[in-house]
């Protein structure tokens, strides 16, 4: 009996030891699937342990960045890594939601639009002072876990182009009438203080900017008919529209109050209805 204890202990303690070794390994894997990677818009940190967006990097395209846009240009690099985490978040809470198509017209396509914005106002920042570089709106398009790409639904209009103010409360960009209803936003023209001239561009071009993406969620709308569940509309038109919305009018808020007071409350007119 003295003789058999001590063996029976020995394989006690290996069993012992490779359990917390199979603990630890496991450990280590979550750290590692955890650990973010830096990078100026590369990559956000892996959220659900199945798939992660990634993104194409944007810094490493740009060319050199005038003293006078690197602020604006890092702040938007910055945006750029903090749409690819949220993107990951929703990726990893919203398991099991929609159609097949869910996480493209959810996630994927709501994340091109806001990486095509960003991108744009890094490369008209660059453009200021130097020449303005071309082509990064190619970077724009992420992808869903292991390099396999996706493909993103057309979409029609040119950032920047004009809308339909109807200055009557409701902006309703090119609000083409379709069985499956319209998109139609507060006003926001309407709404603002006086704007300084030294703040009329900007208010100007963010003012376009909302009608065209107003417009873009209109014609979405009317591409994407049976697409998805009840709550498709909600989750892959007017929630991206809503956020796109808040950002663009926080910028408005803020090159007023530059020079004078800044408005307050304008986030209310964010969110969007749809209308049949």
């Amino acid at each position: 009996m003295s003789r058999a204890l001590p063996k029976y202990n020995k394989r006690r303690v290996a069993a012992v030891g490779g359990a917390a070794a199979v603990v630890l390994s496991g450990a280590v894997i979550a750290g590692s699937a955890l650990a973010g990677e830096p990078g100026g818009g590369t990559k956000a940190r892996p959220l659900a342990a199945a798939a992660a967006i990634t993104c194409p990097d944007v810094r490493s395209k740009l060319p050199a960045v005038p003293a006078s846009a690197r602020a604006e240009v890092d702040r938007n690099l910055t945006l750029l890594d903090t749409q690819i985490r949220e993107a990951n978040n929703r990726l990893a809470t919203s398991s099991g939601q929609g159609g097949p198509n869910f996480v493209q017209n959810a996630i994927l396509g709501p994340l091109k639009d806001k990486r095509v914005s960003t991108i744009d106002r890094i490369a008209i920042a660059i453009g200021r002072t130097t020449t303005k570089p071309q082509g990064l709106g190619t970077l724009a398009a992420c992808t869903l876990g292991g390099g396999q790409s996706t493909p993103a639904p057309q979409r029609t209009g040119t950032p920047g182009g004009t809308g339909t103010n109807t200055g009557t409360g409701t902006n309703t960009g090119t609000g083409t009438g379709t069985s499956a209803g319209a998109i139609a936003c507060p006003d926001v023209k309407s709404q603002l203080p006086a704007v300084p001239a030294s703040a009329r561009a900007e208010v100007d071009r963010n003012l376009t900017l909302l009608d065209t993406q107003i417009r873009e969620a209109n014609n979405r709308l009317a591409t994407s008919a049976g697409q998805g569940g009840p709550n498709f509309v909600q989750n892959a038109i007017l929630g991206p529209l809503k956020d796109k919305r808040v950002s663009t009018i926080d910028r408005i808020a803020i090159a007023i109050g530059r020079t004078t007071t800044k408005p307050q409350g304008l986030g209310t007119l964010a969110a969007c209805r749809l209308v049949k």
